[in-house]
């Protein structure tokens, strides 16, 4: 199998590396860059080989979109031409947000097989989330592929194409939802005396160790809040401080943010 990224910017970049930890034939793996040195620093940091889009659109088995949703529409008319003339199967990967499979399928000009992907660009370390959908005609033996590709990145989840959005919202803008939170918890151990260094490797190991609870003990976080606020203690008194700054609606204002913007976006 060979496997093509146009693309190789944060999230592009993030999902071949996720990728070269799998394929034991690195060599195996193209990138292309509207930038050729972004993509020259990756391949050799990976250990791929660098081309530009059309050698991905005619050679490889997969071909990963890494564009934004607003430049899709200049890319995949480019690439269309040598998509029409292949004769071997391929799999067009679009982790374009707000644009779905049969946008996808429009702007490329057929009905070609289309996984459609959003990830987080945690599956650099091992630890994303993927959510995927496959158009109708995409085999089994494309999805496993798929799957076996990136089974090293983190967690992978076929979902309805209707919730898609819905999912990115959450897993994938989380995670600038979080580091915010993360910025926000050092700031205050500063404050209070903590250097800077040990403020943020404490506050991001402590999301680590929650998030890992949540994940492996299968109870509602509600419980596990609980747990930790002690009576008349120092957490209980956090949370009220939280609570009245409106934490939760504002945090659930963001997700519906994300997810209203990705709707406009289509």
């Amino acid at each position: 199998m060979t496997y093509g990224f146009i693309g190789t910017g944060n999230m592009g970049g993030a999902l071949a590396r996720a990728a070269a930890k799998t394929v034991e034939v690195r060599s195996c793996i193209y990138l292309a860059n509207r930038t050729p040195e972004k993509a020259a620093r990756l391949a050799d940091e990976i250990g791929a080989s660098v081309t530009d889009n059309q050698t991905i659109a005619r050679e490889c088995d997969y071909i990963l979109l890494g564009v934004k949703p607003q430049m899709m529409a200049g890319m995949l008319p480019e690439i269309a031409p040598v998509l029409r003339q292949r004769t071997t199967p391929f799999v067009l990967l679009s982790m374009a947000a707000g644009l779905t499979i049969a946008r996808i399928r429009e702007m490329a000009g057929g009905d070609y097989p289309v996984i459609r992907i959003m990830p987080n660009t945690a599956v650099e370390v091992g630890e994303g989330v993927t959510m995927y959908c496959c158009s109708d005609n995409v085999t089994e033996a494309q999805r496993e592929g798929f799957v076996s590709l990136l089974r090293r990145s983190g967690m992978l989840e076929e979902l309805d194409e209707s919730l898609i959005d819905a999912g990115s919202a959450v897993a994938g803008c989380g995670g600038a939802f979080a580091c915010l939170f993360m910025e926000a918890l050092a700031d205050g151990a500063v404050y209070a005396g903590l250097p800077r260094q040990k403020a943020q490797r404490y506050a991001a190991q402590m999301l680590l160790g929650t998030a890992k609870l949540a994940l492996e003990g299968g109870g509602h976080t509600a419980a596990m809040k609980d747990a930790i606020c002690s009576p008349g203690g120092t957490t209980i008194a956090g949370v009220r401080t939280l609570e009245q700054r409106g934490f939760r609606a504002a945090a659930m204002d963001a997700v519906i943010a994300a997810y209203e913007r990705t709707k406009a976006l289509q």
